[in-house]
């Protein structure tokens, strides 16, 4: 199927691929309708393509319709959207519940709320059931299958119609917080009729945003009890390792209340998995280290390869720069080989406007766009699967996530089809490792999703914002509540003055904000920040606070849609950065300089003469200066400074304490401390997400030849999230696992003194300075044998 590609598909002497790992081809196993489908239903999913259920989606429907809370965990393209939409639909049609003594329920007496963590994902949901609802005949304002969108893109006037109207609302968590839940009177009509709630792409609630997720669902469940109403929740996944544990803690539940569904019966095509490794380029890089091509360059030669041979292709990347480059970069390469491919491969990513989002969404749909960068913003999007081929540029972070983006190959039709996959390993760690382990990514469970919904940081303003919803009660907070283990951060809120209490329970204390705008659930502090053309004043896209500072300092490249920008001003007050057309041979990236300080050492255990530590602390970090790099080869241009106000962040650590003559007798002599602790830390920050549901950039790290607070040599790996994400945490429980992966990729590397493959950080506010291989590996080695069970 590739040959035409022109690409080397074979592992051997010279070639970038390492392995290539077939997954089989997967038959369909059908099953019948359930009874309570009524025929109008099944003949509207019929016209639409759908002649019957798979066995897995029957199985899902019958729990969800007997009123079990259900997580549908299958691969990309599986169905998962019908299962988990027919027992609402069908009772909004008039099926009864299971045991029901009637024959049918009065139409209207059902309503559905679907959750998904993007605006793409909802919009092409509701074209679907709009498809379906118009099959059916009773789609309209007054009868039927009544879907409409409800988030930041919704007009005023159409909002009133779906909270008097619509019967299955298509809303994101951010919505839920502050347009809902908060004005919950309004919504009154719609939450008492609750039947069904639908969580879509379950998998992405981890970490910070998890933890936020988890509990604005115990806030909508205890709003809707008091409506009358108390919905089955059900979820959509990607594959995962507990599925029915992670969903259970998300919801509120014990995980014996939920069914997993994990057994595909969906028919795909066989897909070929190319494990590639980026060939070297003529650069060298700190402590003349040998670079590998640019991980863009390299993508987007593959990409505009695949092109070029007619193969729809989706290449995923996790940054937005990573994105606009690979797409400028093959839309040149294409325009020299046909200019007119140039125009048939394009970006995709947050922070498009509505309008380009839509565009780019049809005329991926219609097969207008051969080739599409786009950041993980696809993999949850829209409906895109039966692809001949997808790049995936660098580790997603996840084994979920990467099956996820894989799976989007592959043509369920037509189960002889081969389609194919690249896993084009960039400059890190984690990604140097897995080339060389790739049992690590194929023979090992996905991972648990991470969720702590009683991190105190990401709970209180929740609790304030459910108080000031309907007073917080004893039974809230008792153990068998919504909010059971929390009643201590309620009477802390009660001692600060933020809750009253009174006979009826806990009040919100003030009057004159709005609880839920205290809630940051995707952590983007204050944003978004508004990207606006000096020039002609248009706005251009959007941008969140946190990122902001790093990627958006005065005289940072800032690209969309293939056209370059430089930052001419951020503008903290007005929440904007003005920019101007530019076309520079270069992107830039900030340097961040950080110091740490522990606040309460709340675990802590000996290795021989080692300390691991885990607990509180506070970050302080301040965007320093940034450098420029050549496109294509990351070579340094320049470095300048910048004087930018620093930041604080309270979160969760874990650490290890090295005293210095156990340092000296595993063979780091004391000039080589800081560099083997500054090495150890950026190779443990970099393997992390082998053992964790993050990735390289959910995770930061301090460290230390002598720490004020430890008095010692010391390496500190910390939550990138206020309050922590419970990434440090599983570091610590895991931290044999760990620590040996990370010696053991640091020695697999073949370079002599460290590269961006092993000890080096993309992301180093130190310019990757002082580093020193054989001292990390040394200290790596040491801490290990003094562990327990060594």
């Amino acid at each position: 199927m590739l040959r035409a590609a022109g690409l080397p598909l074979r592992v051997g002497e010279g070639s970038p691929i390492k392995r290539i790992q077939s997954l089989p081809a997967r038959e369909a196993a059908t099953a019948d309708w359930p009874d309570w489908v009524s025929e109008e239903l099944r003949a509207a999913y019929r016209q639409v393509g759908v002649p019957q259920l798979y066995l897995h989606q029957r199985q899902a429907a019958e729990a969800l319709h007997s009123g079990r809370h259900v997580i549908v965990a299958t691969g990309t393209a599986s169905g998962k959207s019908l299962a988990t939409q027919l027992p609402g639909l069908a009772a909004i049609l008039g099926a009864p519940p299971s045991g029901a003594t009637v024959t049918a329920h009065p139409t209207g007496d059902t309503t559905v709320l679907y959750l998904s963590p993007t605006k793409a994902l909802a919009a092409d949901q509701l074209d679907a059931l709009q498809e379906l609802g118009e099959t059916v005949g009773v789609i309209g304002p007054s009868g039927g299958i009544r879907p409409a969108t409800y988030d930041g893109d919704t007009d005023p006037e159409e909002r009133r119609w779906v909270r008097q109207h619509a019967n299955v609302v298509l809303t994101n968590p951010d919505m839920l917080n502050a347009g809902i839940l908060p004005n919950h009177r309004g919504w009154a009509r719609f939450l008492s009729r609750l039947r069904y709630v639908i969580i879509d792409e379950a998998h992405t609630a981890r970490g910070i945003f998890g933890s936020h997720t988890a509990l604005l669902l115990r806030r909508l469940r205890r709003t809707a009890r008091s409506y009358g109403a108390d919905p089955v929740f059900v979820g959509a996944s990607a594959t995962s390792g507990d599925p029915a544990s992670s969903f259970s803690r998300l919801i509120g539940e014990a995980s014996s209340s939920v069914l997993p569904v994990t057994k595909d019966a969906s028919p795909h095509g066989p897909v070929d998995v190319y494990l590639w490794e980026s060939s070297p380029s003529e650069n060298t890089g700190d402590n003349g280290a040998p670079l590998k091509r640019s991980l863009t360059v390299e993508a987007a030669d593959v990409l505009s390869s695949l092109v070029v041979a007619g193969h729809r292709t989706l290449a995923f990347i996790k940054s937005r720069r990573g994105a606009e480059t690979i797409a400028a970069v093959a839309r040149d390469h294409l325009f020299e080989v046909d200019p007119a491919l140039r125009d048939r491969v394009a970006t995709y990513r947050s922070g498009y406007l509505r309008e380009e989002r839509r565009e780019l969404e049809e005329n991926l749909r219609s097969g207008a766009l051969l080739g599409v960068a786009s950041t993980p913003a696809l993999e949850l999007g829209i409906d895109i699967a039966g692809l001949d081929a997808v790049v995936i540029a660098g580790w997603p972070g996840t084994r979920a996530g990467f099956f996820q983006q894989l799976g989007r190959a592959g043509r369920a039709a037509d189960t002889n089809q081969r389609s194919a996959a690249f896993f084009i390993a960039g400059d890190d760690p984690l990604d140097t490792y897995l080339l060389e382990n790739p049992e690590a990514i194929f023979d090992t469970p996905v991972e648990d999703a991470v969720t702590d919904p009683y991190n105190p940081h990401v709970a209180a303003p929740h609790l304030l914002a459910a108080a000031q919803e309907l007073p917080l009660t004893p039974e809230d907070v008792a153990e068998t509540g919504l909010f059971s283990g929390l009643s201590w951060l309620v009477d802390a809120l009660t001692d600060q003055g933020h809750l009253r209490r009174r006979p009826r329970g806990w009040f919100f204390a003030h009057d004159d904000v709005s609880a839920s705008s205290w809630v940051k659930i995707r952590s983007d502090g204050d944003g978004p920040y508004t990207i606006v053309n000096s020039e002609d004043g248009t706005v251009i896209g959007e941008m969140g606070a946190s990122q902001v500072q790093p990627q958006a300092h005065p005289q940072a490249v800032y690209v969309h849609q293939g056209r370059s920008f430089i930052v001419e001003e951020l503008d903290a007050e007005q929440n904007a950065v003005l920019v101007s057309p530019a076309n520079p041979p270069f992107y830039t990236q900030a340097r961040e300089t950080t110091s740490i300080s522990v606040v309460d050492d709340l675990k802590c255990v000996s290795w021989g003469a080692f300390g691991l530590h885990f607990g509180r602390v506070e970050v302080t970090s301040t965007v320093v200066g940034f450098q420029r790099k050549a496109l294509g080869s990351s070579e340094v241009l320049s470095d300048e400074p910048l004087d930018l106000p620093p930041s604080t962040l309270h979160t969760q650590a874990m650490w290890i304490t090295a005293p210095e003559t156990a340092l000296q007798q595993s063979g780091v002599i004391v000039e080589h401390v800081p560099g083997a602790l500054h090495a150890a830390e950026h190779a443990m920050i970099g393997l992390l997400p082998l053992l964790t549901s993050s990735d390289r950039w959910d995770i930061g790290g301090v460290s230390t030849a002598l720490h004020r607070d430890t008095e010692l040599p010391s390496i500190f790996v910390y939550d990138g999230h206020p309050g922590g994400a419970g990434f440090a945490e599983r570091g610590f429980q895991t931290a044999q696992e760990w620590i040996a992966a990370t010696a053991a990729a640091i020695e697999a590397c073949s370079c002599p003194d460290g590269c961006p493959s092993c000890v080096q950080s993309p992301k180093c506010g130190n310019r990757n300075s002082p580093l020193h291989k054989q001292g990390a590996l040394n200290l790596l080695r040491a801490v290990l044998s003094g562990s327990p069970s060594i």
